[in-house]
């Protein structure tokens, strides 16, 4: 690594009292042009204005991981390149060496999401008026061509990664208006949904794909995309108390069953099926997307049942992208907002894009969702995605632990504890000036600065 000059230099620090202690910086400062590197050498002559105390003895959620969702097509971006191009950027996604960004965690679609080539499920039927309760013609299908052959890829790099599956709408012949888009579950078919979910998790361990955790449904209160479906809270309730979570004891299915995956504006959604008593013994967590309502929703979940668990699923990214607007936006919200409210999980949306931004599907696909990278060939370009979780992922290793840090006006963060005992904080200055501050945690005081918007993690 190039040493950096030094007025490029917008995190920098050293240790006071112990100047040879090691620790490490890692940096992204859109408006200096430094992206995501490794700081070398520090140079601080200001005093600091403000301290962030950390406090690894007070600690809160441990930590699954951070990520992407793996769509179709992403998959098929990454499939388009020749192996030794593909080789190399998984290894950077999901490897842990060298500037590998250790990415920990992939969300998967149960069948087409809205950016698949066109809808389908595992069990589509030719006749519009036939129905297959039995689910005689199940079948993994599409899913086979592309996002199975990447994902064994991917876990011969990180076979520890682990995998959340969402639907985004049953088979058409299981809703009310016979079609992709829209309308809802028939009660009478709520058996075989579960059925179906079922012998999806069981089809995906036969292709040696562990899924960890499922959610019931994407997005249940918009039913305009394409795929999708409305799924309200008594319904999503009846069918994990009555079928999905009795169908998965039978099956000997230890996959979480998560509720909810929808915006942090309906806390209400989550808290309704977690209060439903025959449903909420299946139910591991909740989770969330933030494109409408307030981060803190998610700690309004878990102190009505501390016991469950908190997730955080999905965030896009608009094309074209402005990363300074985006790396300060998504930081502060989710990177730090989501696991200082409890979330194990920080995923943004969509692993992979093309120029062209295709595929999507019609009548409500995304147009405009921008990957963490963009494949053009062999060619790779980062973008905003890449770089706000590559400040988390590449530290915070999964069963590392939340700790307690002071709240501070202009400088955002959160701590870590990983399972090695070394401490991790990513920082944010979110406010128009440089800061220069101090991070202590015990006896130990490290000096830094930090220009604005830049975020810096720091690892000792």
């Amino acid at each position: 690594m190039k040493k950096l000059p030094f007025l490029l230099l917008s995190l920098l620090a050293i240790a006071c009292s112990k100047p040879k202690e090691q620790f490490e910086l890692w940096l992204t400062d859109p408006k200096a042009g430094i992206l995501f590197q490794k700081v070398l050498d520090y140079d601080i002559s200001e005093s600091p204005t403000q301290s962030i105390l950390v406090d690894p003895e007070t600690s809160f959620q441990s930590i699954d991981g951070f990520g992407y969702t793996l769509s179709q097509g992403s998959a098929k971006h990454l499939l388009s390149m020749e192996d030794s191009a593909r080789s190399s950027i998984l290894e950077e996604l999901f490897g842990k060496k060298g500037n590998a960004i250790g990415v920990s965690y992939l969300r998967l679609s149960v069948a087409a999401s809205d950016l698949n080539e066109f809808p389908f499920s595992y069990n589509d039927l030719e006749d519009s008026l036939a129905t297959d309760p039995e689910l005689e013609h199940f079948s993994l299908s599409y899913d086979t061509l592309d996002v199975i052959p990447v994902l064994k890829e991917i876990l011969k790099i990180n076979p520890d990664l682990q995998l959340m599956a969402s639907p985004w709408s049953p088979p058409a012949w299981m809703k009310d208006n016979k079609d992709t888009r829209g309308g809802s579950l028939l009660e009478e078919f709520e058996p075989a949904y579960a059925k179906y979910l079922v012998k999806y998790i069981q089809a995906m361990q036969k292709e040696g794909i562990r899924i960890h955790a499922l959610t019931i449904q994407n997005e249940p209160l918009h039913p305009g995309n394409n795929p999708s479906l409305l799924m309200l809270p008594e319904q999503q309730a009846r069918f994990i108390g009555q079928h999905l979570g009795p169908a998965f004891q039978e099956a000997g299915i230890s996959t979480k069953i998560i509720v909810y995956d929808h915006n942090a504006d309906r806390p209400d959604y989550p808290i309704a099926v977690l209060s439903d008593s025959l449903a909420n013994p299946f139910i591991d967590g909740s989770a969330f997307h933030l494109y409408g309502g307030k981060i803190e929703a998610l700690s309004d979940v878990h102190q009505a049942f501390p016991d469950k668990n908190i997730y955080f699923t999905e965030q896009w990214v608009g094309a074209p992208g402005d990363l300074a607007g985006d790396l300060a936006w998504h930081t502060k919200n989710l990177i730090i907002g989501g696991t200082r409210n409890w979330a194990r999980t920080v995923l943004e949306w969509n692993l992979s894009s093309n120029p062209s931004l295709t595929p999507h599907t019609d009548r409500g696909g995304c147009d405009r969702c921008l990957g963490a990278i963009t494949i053009d060939g062999n060619e790779v370009t980062r973008n905003s995605a890449y770089y706000i979780i590559a400040q988390a992922s590449k530290f915070v290793e999964p069963g590392s632990v939340r700790i307690d840090s002071n709240e501070l006006d202009g400088l955002s963060h959160v701590a870590f504890q990983r399972p090695d005992r070394k401490k991790v904080l990513i920082v944010l200055n979110d406010s128009k000036e440089k800061q220069v501050f101090e991070i202590k945690e015990k006896e130990k005081v490290i000096l830094a600065e930090l220009n604005p918007g830049a975020v810096g993690t720091w690892v000792w």
